[in-house]
């Protein structure tokens, strides 16, 4: 016993922990339950309400509070605004609270309740009730087939149709499903084994948390899931009165899509909530928006959501200038010719180091062995995924003669290096994920164009320095020059990108692996679960190089318009749960980033599954002949197979040669994913006393049971047989956990070899060293718990690093993520029109303290002027000797004055007008357009023609400051997307001067974003204090082109390229809305410094009015 143990036998361990502190809340539920079970149905549904009512009432005082103090804000001085609005903040957390305590003081009676609705549908076939109107409402819909009415009773059945199949639902809440839905109910993470019924214990805390009225997201990996899931649990819920839908059902921006965000429960995938938060904060109306406050959130497989998928950012993007315009096509058959090249010269190092080795180890010969164990370094160096390479290094002492190769040259911070890879044209490292090109390379490539520069980045820093110091320019000229200098490095650095990202598509991803290439389109392969991720793309022009590679359609560039990660998104919630059956691997990182703590619940019954130690082979080859005679042998004795494999290659190569040996069996992977469902139902059965074989990727069928017959049972049930151990422990304990479900018997083992990618990176040192040192032959195999032990190490180094990469994320999109907060807190202020008066005032008193601190008094009145359009309103004199502070609080009342002035005469002109058309044609419009303009253009407000009458034209003013707020917000923000991606990017170049590229990312952001608010107030300033109506007469009236929904924007889902990516999505992110035809706003384009002034005074812009622009 070890001291681990002893400790844990003292002390217990955290999971005994757990449950000590959770049988007491268990034991309430269940003090509870034989009350609730004596309820008739009628009364069971009557305490739903009760419970409901008392939860909701709890907050009552509070709500009232807040609706009295949203009341007075119109009544209300803007500059006594700001203290309103903090006791109604106040408020809400405190409601929060109050429902929290609530919850908790119903929660025995609430999980009584659902426990005991399940157990009746699951006795009763027919549950019947009087009917309601909601019932009524439930069976008139045609998808409810689970209810009807007959006259004044409703009539609940125990079958209806989920995902497509009819299910009969037989399924009660255990004891240990009670210790899950109270872990869940408290926001933390229940890890269950595969078949305890993880959907089902979510219908405690999801029914409880209900009650508030305020909202639950059930959050799942795909669609299917989400649908079945809501029509399988839904009739629970509804049979209780709570509305259920699914927002993966409907379309984005539908009216159907926001009922499903209003229902109490509502179901859908991790990417659709996160696009929905995206597209509610490019919402140009409240109308458009579809998603409630973040009350409370459940995800469903949440190491897949929250691990797996949490260095993924949503991206909303549009089409940019030019954005057809890449170099891929026009430059992969030049890196096609070249990786050719390579291809011959790391074949040629692989002939010379198999005989130089040979002949040096026959000999005794030291020195030519080393040039061996060069050239086979070279090889590795060249194209580490070639076959013929990867069998070679399996061989007995052959993978520990070339790492001590590359110890010799990484030594002094690879200083040797150079000399090892000078014969390369690029060298690819597998463990960065990088190719670079070598000196040689450029030199074949420059040959190749006849052009020496032409894949060569100059040294702009240099080159800059000697421009500034050259004394025979003069400013125009060194301008003129300057700028050639930054559109040639602009040119060379985006064709030297292209070349790295074409090298690395040829050399790093391979196809029907990484990615499959279905109807002209190449899709990627999500290595977890062997499925196809639709419409997602790898982000930095890695998939468009992809794309050239295969010979398909290369997509355009796009724009960010909107972005979150996965991280960032679901911590916005005020609770957060999440269920799996293989979450402790990374409990540290889900408490560290989400401060979620994971609670492992035991099984309802003991597992019965046998976890054999891993079978270590040397080759690929040996290893995969061994799995067919398992699989072949169990099958003989009626157990069915569950294959495991990493890729769709492995999983075709295993088809092929069970085929040869006539051995019927079912393939799920990234090109059969479609029939999912159906294959894994048929995974647990056997037909003539002979065991069915599916072959599936490592997670593939998540949250579909593999349920076996009798027969199986008897023969010892199902057989996990792992073809390679994954990067992560928690993938291959998901394949494991496939078997023993509910106490069935079962075994697992996996089969490895040295060739497999975790053991060629991280683990095959000591284990080839063990296989040299007892001489094993081919085809034998070591089989020790040490062994398996020791794979799980080189499976902790993997995870660390993915860790660290994902933490690393996290650090530079929380920069982001703070600005992103403060940006949409102003759009939903302006949208909303609530608060948009005190950031005007805000934005007016920045605009008064920024100009006085910043400028001297010449300087003072002309930014007076230009940004608020008024005369400065003190003297030189008092300027000069009088208080900063007292002349800031003059200038800004003098300057809100005058903006009051102008919105009175705004709305003092259309008053008239809008009186008039309401008055004798309002019967032909709904919306009018007020044309008011800045004095440089004319801005065409749609308003609501009864608001403004109501409102005697205050209307026309709030939807002007609304309109140009959004704008300036929207065109700012996106400006500052793409400098932040510019710069996420150039500043990783830091490290070669020893500096921390997060750190200077941090700085350098910081005054972009003050840049941008500078940028954004001047101009909201500016318009606003000079908007005026033109003359505006009752003729010209002409009603306003309908509130613009229907925008074409990209959706993607897009990973980083180190170390890899995942991404994008193309598809409408708006309801299609009727096109009206109106003449676009045209931007002009800003004048180059050398340009003529546009003013027609016949001087360079720089030296006229864009002299104090750049």
């Amino acid at each position: 016993m070890n001291f681990n143990n002893i400790l844990k036998s003292l002390f217990g361990d955290k999971s005994t922990r757990d449950m000590r502190l959770i049988q007491p809340l268990v034991e309430t539920v269940k003090a509870a339950y034989p009350d609730i079970k004596k309820l008739s149905n009628d009364e069971l549904r009557a305490k739903t309400k009760e419970i409901q009512k008392y939860v909701q009432d709890s907050a009552k005082e509070q709500k009232a509070k807040i609706a009295e103090l949203k009341n007075k804000i119109e009544e209300t001085d803007i500059d006594e605004r700001e203290p309103i609005f903090e006791e109604i903040d106040k408020l809400e957390k405190e409601t929060l609270e109050i429902y929290e305590k609530a919850l908790n003081e119903v929660m025995p009676v609430a999980f009584s309740i659902m426990k005991d609705t399940a157990r009746r549908f699951a006795e009763n076939e027919e549950t019947i009730v009087t009917a309601t109107d909601f019932d009524r409402e439930l069976a008139a819909d045609p998808s409810k087939d689970f209810v009807t009415i007959d006259g004044d009773k409703a009539i609940y059945h125990n079958s209806w149709t989920a995902g497509g199949n009819l299910q009969k639902w037989e399924m009660v809440h255990y004891d240990v499903q009670l210790f899950g839905g109270i872990a869940l109910h408290q926001g933390k993470i229940a890890e269950m084994a595969t078949g305890e019924g993880k959907t089902l214990v979510a219908t405690l805390p999801v029914f409880l948390n209900a009650l508030t009225g305020n909202g639950v997201h059930v959050v799942t990996v795909n669609d299917y899931l989400a649908k079945r899931d809501s029509e399988w649990m839904g009739p629970l819920y509804e049979f209780n009165g709570l509305s259920v839908d699914c927002i993966d059902k409907h379309r984005p921006n539908s009216n159907e899509r926001r009922k499903a965000y209003l229902a109490d429960i509502t179901f859908g995938t991790n990417n659709e909530f996160g696009f929905d938060y995206l597209r509610d904060n490019m919402a140009v109306a409240p109308a458009d928006l579809v998603q409630r406050a973040h009350n409370y959130g459940i995800v469903d497989e949440v190491d897949s959501v929250l691990i797996d998928d949490a260095r993924t950012p949503l991206i909303i993007s549009g089409p940019v200038p030019k954005g057809d315009d890449q170099m891929f096509e026009e430059y992969q058959p030049l890196v096609e010719r070249l990786v050719d090249v390579q291809r011959k010269l790391a074949t040629q190092y692989l002939a010379e180091a198999k005989q130089k080795i040979s002949e040096g180890q026959a000999t005794k010969n030291q020195k030519e062995t080393e040039e061996g164990f060069l050239a086979l370094y070279r090889s590795y160096k060249s194209l580490p995924k070639n076959k013929p390479l990867i069998k070679y290094l399996s061989e007995e002492g052959i993978k520990a003669g070339m790492l001590k190769t590359e110890e010799y040259y990484m030594q002094n911070n690879n200083r040797e290096m150079p000399k090892a890879v000078e014969p390369l044209y690029f060298v690819v490292d597998e463990k960065l994920n990088s190719c670079d090109l070598t000196d040689k390379g450029t030199e074949w490539l420059s040959k190749q164009v006849n052009d020496k520069a032409l894949f060569v980045l100059p040294d702009i820093t240099s080159q800059l320095s000697a421009l500034e110091n050259a004394k025979d320019l003069n400013d125009e000229e060194r301008l003129d020059q300057k700028d050639e200098l930054l559109a040639h490095y602009g040119v060379q650095s985006e064709r030297v990108h292209t070349l790295q990202q074409l090298l690395k598509a040829y050399t790093m991803f391979n196809r029907d692996d990484e990615y499959v290439v279905i109807e002209g389109e190449v899709k990627i392969v999500d290595e977890q679960t062997g499925r196809i991720m639709e419409g997602r793309r790898w982000s930095d022009g890695l998939h468009q190089a992809i794309e050239a590679k295969e010979h398909v359609h290369v997509e355009a560039a796009t724009q960010t318009f909107a972005t979150i990660t996965l991280q960032n998104y679901f911590r916005m919630y005020h609770k957060l749960s999440g269920m799996t059956g293989t979450a402790s691997t990374e409990a540290g990182e889900f408490w560290d980033i989400y401060k979620l703590d994971v609670v492992e619940i035991p099984t309802n019954k003991p597992i019965q599954r046998t976890d054999m130690d891993d079978r270590v082979y040397k080759t690929a080859r040996e290893k995969y002949a061994a799995v067919i005679e398992e699989i072949e042998q169990m099958r003989n004795s009626g157990r069915p197979c569950l294959v495991g494999t990493t890729s769709v290659e492995i999983s075709e190569l295993l088809s092929r040669m069970l085929q040869i040996r006539n051995i019927p069996h079912n393939v799920l992977n990234a090109k059969l994913h479609q029939k999912e469902a159906d294959i894994v139902a048929q995974a647990g059965q056997s037909f003539d006393g002979l065991g069915s074989v599916t072959i599936a990727t490592n997670m593939a069928g998540r949250g579909t049971d593999i349920k076996l017959s009798p027969e199986v049972k008897a023969a010892g049930g199902l057989a996990i047989i792992g073809t390679e151990r994954h990067e992560s422990r928690r993938v291959d304990r998901q394949l494991r956990g496939r078997a023993g479900r509910q106490g069935d018997p079962g075994s697992s083992v996996f089969y490895v070899s040295l060739e497999d990618k975790l053991m060629r990176l991280f683990g095959s040192e000591r284990i080839a060293s063990v296989m040299d040192r007892f001489g094993m032959k081919d085809g034998e195999r070591i089989e020790s718990p040490i062994i398996s032990k020791s794979i799980e190490r080189a499976q902790k180094k993997v995870e660390e690093n993915n860790f660290g990469i994902r933490k690393n994320l996290l650090e530079y999109d929380d920069v982001m993520n703070k600005q992103r907060t403060v940006i949409y807190e102003k759009r939903r202020h302006a949208l909303m029109g609530e608060r948009i008066g005190m950031d005007i005032t805000n934005i007016v008193w920045d605009r008064c303290v920024n100009i006085i601190e910043t400028n001297d008094y010449e300087g003072c009145k002309e930014h007076f002027l230009k940004q608020l359009a008024m005369e400065c309103p003190f003297t030189e004199e008092e300027f000069i000797n009088g208080d900063k502070n007292d002349l800031a609080e003059r200038s800004f009342q003098d300057a809100m004055a005058s903006f009051k002035r102008k919105t009175d005469r705004i709305q003092s002109v259309a008053w008239p007008v809008v009186k008039q058309v309401e008055e004798t044609q309002g019967n032909r419009f709904e919306r009018i357009a007020v044309p008011i303009t800045d004095g440089k253009r004319v801005y065409q407000i749609s308003c609501n023609l009864k608001d403004a009458y109501n409102t005697e034209g205050k209307d026309v003013v709030k939807q002007f400051e609304k309109t140009i707020l959004l704008h300036i917000i929207d065109e700012n923000w996106k400006e500052n997307l793409r400098q932040l991606d510019e710069l996420r990017h150039s500043v990783q170049n830091a490290s070669y001067e020893q500096k921390d590229p997060l750190l200077i990312f941090k700085l350098e952001s910081a005054k972009l974003w003050d840049s941008m608010i500078d940028e954004m107030n001047n101009q909201t300033a500016s318009i606003l204090m000079r908007g005026q109506i033109p003359e505006m007469q009752q003729q010209s009236v002409q009603e306003a082109a309908p509130e613009e929904r229907s925008q074409r924007y990209n959706e993607q889902k897009d990973d980083l390229t180190d170390p890899s990516q995942e991404a994008a999505a193309h598809q409408d992110t708006r309801e299609n809305a009727e096109q009206v035809h109106h003449t676009p706003i045209v931007k002009d384009k800003m004048p180059r410094p050398n340009d003529l002034c546009p003013c027609g005074s016949g001087k360079k812009f720089k030296n006229c009015h864009g002299k104090n622009i750049r």
